[in-house]
């Protein structure tokens, strides 16, 4: 386990807008709890909170991936109109202590999913 600091920073807000994930014109996601996870020279990240999404929607796989700052990450599937986005949500269900506010969130990879702020 490494702890965020000047050589790898780590900072998680509240996202002050409402956000909205979609796979074509099903909404997966949407929601005014968003947050806003920053992490070194990466892309931000939204992570939403689980009871904003459509979970009937996602269906867990046996992908498991490992960040030395976040723990262990788990995967969804997009099950939505016909189609199945493999691995789209990764989630950290037991963050490590610093990350902790993103327990109970998933985040969504832009490449597969269409993630907005909106109004």
């Amino acid at each position: 386990m490494k702890l965020p600091g000047p050589d790898h920073p780590i900072t998680i807000t509240q996202n002050p807008r409402r956000v909205r994930v979609t796979a074509g014109d099903i909404v997966i996601a949407e929601t005014s709890k968003a947050l806003t996870l920053k992490e070194a020279r990466y892309p931000a990240v939204q992570y939403v909170p689980r009871e904003d999404a459509n979970m009937a929607l996602l269906e867990r796989t046996n992908r498991v991936t490992h960040c030395p700052y976040k723990g262990d990450a788990s995967y969804y599937s997009v099950k939505a109109d016909g189609k199945t986005l493999d691995n789209a949500i990764w989630t950290y269900e037991t963050p490590f202590p610093a990350m902790t506010e993103i327990s109970g969130h998933l985040a969504f990879y832009p490449d597969k999913v269409k993630i907005e702020e909106v109004g």
